[in-house]
């Protein structure tokens, strides 16, 4: 039986794969794995989701989960996910409950859990959470039962909090900021303006059915077309929950994540808040970031794909950067997972003190064109080991020299095995991985 949990918790179709009552057991086995780690006191959990409709649908479940198991629920309504890990720790929570899927379409929805001090959970807590989705123990009556009350003033905390990390006013910035229809709705055009940006925000206006809807960092169209059209200084779009942050230069140019850390590395780097002078990626950042920070003297640790694997990194060294291509960036000295809008006031401040304009910035480093092809097989961990796939990755590995490289590996969710390849032009990064995934196909 696959694990529940996945690397980013409990993801599926609402109502079908992800029910209420699976929600449900999920959130009263939490609160009653916690009070086994520590009964000293009544578990507190805050409780956050994004703006699908579905999450109201969620929310009652899990909050009718977690008073069932005796633990009182603070619920934070429509919050960014960084927003609900922060309030875990400013409200002195046990636990905090963050219903959405993040970037996935909005039937989707998902269930992610942070521990004390608003970080994710170990795999063995999520281990113990799942066993006892069907425990059957006696349950809490009377006073013992759970309660529940709303914070009303959840967003302007999160807001002030993030306020801290800007390291200089935004004032004179013109920035148009796509919110994907999605938690951050309110809380980012409101963050960028209190920071002193003059602020257009796009794709604000949540529905319940809008969120991700052809808008945000999966879709950023609207947001380059509309940076031009205000003569906006930067664009920045942010996903369904807020997590992750892309840019758009003043010519409407897109600035992956990959980018925006090298930004940052620098100015860290240069401040002397890069611990260790080192940035933390995944296998998937560009070629052309490890070049880039080579030439600043700036190490780079590589960790396999998903932000979890960036945060153990990144807690085991002590280090102060990390993460993903995919503009999921983690600044732990602020924050204790991914956050999309701490990371755009941080690049935002780049700009406003520099007086460069992002572009100039972001030619830090060269981006090589990569290419992705997923090649469908029937056992993807006997193909990724065979000798002739090996041998066909040496000799495109070989041909390529230092200017390019070859990542092949399996999907960690499906009977597919990626081949990436990035080189110096796009003909011969496609020529390649198409060579490499004709192999691939022809023994899977």
């Amino acid at each position: 039986m696959a694990r529940l949990f996945g690397t980013d918790g409990v993801r599926g179709l609402a109502n079908d794969e992800l029910t209420p009552e699976l929600a449900l057991a999920l959130a009263a086995s939490a609160a009653r794995v916690l009070a086994a780690h520590d009964r000293s006191q009544r578990p507190v959990a805050v409780v956050g989701r994004d703006s699908r409709a579905s999450g109201e649908m969620l929310e009652a479940a899990v909050v009718a989960g977690l008073t069932s198991a005796g633990a009182d629920v603070l619920r934070v309504g429509v919050l960014p996910t960084p927003g609900v890990a922060h309030l875990v720790t400013e409200l002195g929570a046990n636990l905090g409950v963050m219903i959405s899927a993040s970037h996935n379409p909005m039937p989707d929805n998902g269930i992610k859990l942070f521990g004390e001090g608003g970080h994710k959970l170990p795999d063995g807590i999520e281990d113990e959470i799942e066993r006892g989705l069907n425990a059957q123990g006696a349950r809490p009556t009377g006073p013992q039962i759970g309660r529940v009350s709303d914070v009303d003033d959840a967003v302007d905390r999160y807001v002030a909090h993030l306020l801290e990390a800007v390291p200089v006013s935004l004032g004179g910035l013109r920035i148009v900021v796509d919110c994907a229809n999605g938690a951050s709705s309110l809380a980012a055009p409101d963050a960028y303006r209190k920071a002193g940006a003059e602020v257009i925000a796009l794709h604000a206006e949540p529905d319940g059915v809008n969120i991700n809807d052809g808008c945000g960092s999966t879709c950023p169209e609207d947001l380059q077309a509309a940076v031009v059209e205000h003569g906006a200084d930067l664009g920045i779009a942010h996903d369904g929950d807020a997590d992750r942050c892309l840019a758009v230069d003043a010519d409407g140019n897109l600035v992956d994540g990959d980018q925006i850390m090298a930004i940052l590395a620098v100015a860290m780097a240069e401040s002397g808040e890069l611990a260790d002078n080192t940035l933390v990626a995944t296998v998937m950042s560009n070629l052309g970031l490890h070049l880039a920070m080579k030439k600043r003297g700036i190490a780079v640790r590589t960790t396999a794909v998903g932000d979890r694997y960036v945060l153990e990194e990144l807690r085991a060294g002590g280090f102060s950067l990390g993460g993903e291509q995919s503009g999921h960036v983690v600044l732990p000295d602020y924050a204790t997972t991914g956050d999309g809008l701490l990371t755009a006031l941080r690049l935002m401040g780049r700009v406003a003190q520099t007086g460069r304009p992002l572009r100039e910035l972001a030619a830090v480093m060269h981006r090589l064109p990569q290419v992705l092809v997923n090649v469908p097989v029937t056992d993807k961990a006997a193909v990724a080991a065979a000798p002739v796939v090996r041998d066909a990755v040496a000799d495109v590995e070989a041909e390529l020299g230092d200017e390019g490289r070859v990542l092949l590996r399996p999907s960690g969710t499906e009977q597919l095995i990626r081949v990436m390849v990035e080189a110096p032009d796009a003909d011969t990064a496609q020529a390649a991985a198409d060579r490499l995934a004709g192999v691939v196909a022809s023994i899977g």
